[in-house]
């Protein structure tokens, strides 16, 4: 179907940060399949592991135990300081899942209708109930109507969190991402999430953080909101968890470890022995090369490069973001740039009309960031000229 603005290229190969198109141009991945491939492509490490596992066993279902999902869960855990976990297959389905436990929280607490707290500019997904607590009317449009049950606040403002719930003893749960991704790269202030936190356990409500696409290392800590030193109750991941095999997950503390029963959720595909093992080395290959060390040391080079290089320039706003996540917003729509830069041998994405969005594999070098901003920033400065 004609879902996507798809560019006029093929791409066929992958190794480390670059990839190679069908004409056998080569590009630098400065948007690693948009936050997803966290080991780059082709690692030498995670290659045989999942060639291995395709030769003994794929797919069996959830009847049955999984080895490696209860591996993955107990190192998930042990990271998140946080309990238990549900595995699916993609940051959407994670969202879903978070919503459902704040539903089944608020009834099990005999709320017959309880409300999530959602956040402006914020993206969840797009099913029915994801793109509902999404902030984002264009992702809604034609879609309606929209689930109900959400309350809708500005970000890194407790007045109006406070303002908008009240009184009202409906509420369950508040879900937002720790840097909005789709919105723009805008990152919660950590005296927010901490307030928030504060706020959650005040009124009882689960304090569920979206990390799918901020979480798995690519600020320099596992999870973007441990900058905060905060512990959520309801955590979903996806995206980098696999390094590319889809893969999503929801990570619970124990006020939301036990809402979910037999027969409450599911899933035929989610949990199977290739996701888990994907997650497993993952995991692994990112202790072992230090990956986390390497997102915070690089991305932070690669953002004050691109500040530098951008200095006093008024077509910008602002560079923002943290670690290997990195949003340079202009003032006016540049998503003509996404072309540009693979003309010029460069992987981009512009989010929210006009943010340039730079989510590179982990494992990018202090020499691969230099060349991202050599092939950017004369772009950036030759758009805003016109």
């Amino acid at each position: 179907m004609n879902t996507y603005a798809r560019l006029p290229v093929a791409m066929v190969r992958g190794q480390g940060c670059r990839v190679w198109d069908a004409n056998g141009k080569s590009y630098l991945d400065g948007l690693g399949g948009i936050a997803v491939n966290t080991l780059g492509h082709a690692h030498p490490k995670l290659v045989p592991a999942l060639q291995e596992q395709i030769a003994t066993l794929i797919h069996c279902s959830n009847y049955y135990h999984v080895p490696d999902a209860e591996k993955l869960a107990q190192k998930l855990a042990e990271l998140s300081g946080m309990s238990n976990v549900f595995f699916c297959n993609s940051g959407l389905e994670a969202n879903e899942a978070a919503l459902k436990l704040a539903r089944k929280y608020g009834h099990d607490k005999g709320i017959t209708h309880p409300q999530i707290v959602v956040y402006e500019k914020a993206f969840h997904g797009r099913s029915i109930a994801t793109l509902s607590a999404t902030g984002n009317a264009k992702v809604q449009k034609g879609f309606e109507p929209l689930v109900e049950g959400f309350i809708r606040v500005p970000l890194n403002d407790i007045g109006a969190l406070k303002k908008a719930t009240e009184g009202n003893p409906n509420v369950a749960a508040v879900f937002f991402e720790t840097i909005q991704g789709e919105g723009g790269i805008n990152p919660a202030r950590a005296d927010y999430l901490q307030q928030v936190r504060a706020l959650c356990d005040e009124k009882d409500w689960l304090l569920m953080i979206d990390e799918v696409q901020c979480g798995m290392g690519r600020t320099g800590k596992w999870f973007a909101h441990q900058w905060a030193g905060i512990v959520p109750d309801v955590m979903p991941l996806a995206k980098g968890l696999g390094s590319g095999i889809p893969i999503g997950a929801v990570v619970a503390g124990p006020k939301a470890a036990q809402i979910f029963q037999p027969g409450n959720h599911g899933t035929t595909f989610g949990g199977n022995p290739l996701a888990m093992r994907a997650g497993v080395e993952t995991l692994r290959i990112m202790q072992e090369d230090g990956l986390l060390d390497n997102a915070a040391k690089v991305g932070k080079h690669l953002k004050n490069q691109l500040e530098n290089r951008l200095a006093g320039n008024p077509g910008v706003k602002e560079v923002r973001g943290q670690g290997l996540m990195i949003g340079i917003e202009l003032t006016k729509p540049c998503g003509v740039l996404i072309q540009r830069a693979l003309d010029a041998g460069l992987l981009i994405s512009v989010t929210a009309d006009s943010v340039v969005r730079l989510v590179p594999p982990l494992i990018l070098t202090e020499a691969e960031a230099d060349e991202i901003v050599t092939l950017l920033v004369p772009l950036i400065e030759a758009f805003l000229k016109e």
